[in-house]
């Protein structure tokens, strides 16, 4: 699977034969490859995968595949805190199991049936 995300070019010049963008991620600046969409100009919305700007996108597209991918996120981090709070819950359990199996040791190191 790949995956492509949005950002605005807010700048462009050339780097050899290269024609590259500087492009605003949400506050957070990239160079990017613009050779493969040569109609992108400053201001414009790409799509960016690996460092290629690989299409060119209007606002509309680009925010709402933003607020997509920050659902996902969201989601993401939700998930991570419910498996934090369920190896919390046990390993609480599995403490206080481990605690009574080692009270009920005989001598010879066995659990009573």
């Amino acid at each position: 699977m790949c995956l492509a995300v949005p950002g605005r070019i807010t700048g462009i010049r050339a780097a050899g034969d290269l024609r590259v963008g500087s492009v605003d991620f949400g506050g957070v600046a990239r160079d990017i490859c613009l050779d493969w969409v040569p109609e992108a100009s400053v201001g414009d919305y790409v799509l960016v995968h690996v460092g290629f700007a690989i299409g060119v996108i209007d606002e509309t597209e680009a925010q709402e595949t933003l607020r997509l991918l920050e659902e996902l996120a969201d989601a993401a981090r939700a998930d991570a805190a419910d498996a934090t709070d369920a190896g919390a819950a046990n390993g609480g359990a599995a403490a206080a199991t481990s605690g009574a199996t080692e009270a009920g040791r005989t001598d010879g190191g066995e659990v009573p049936a």
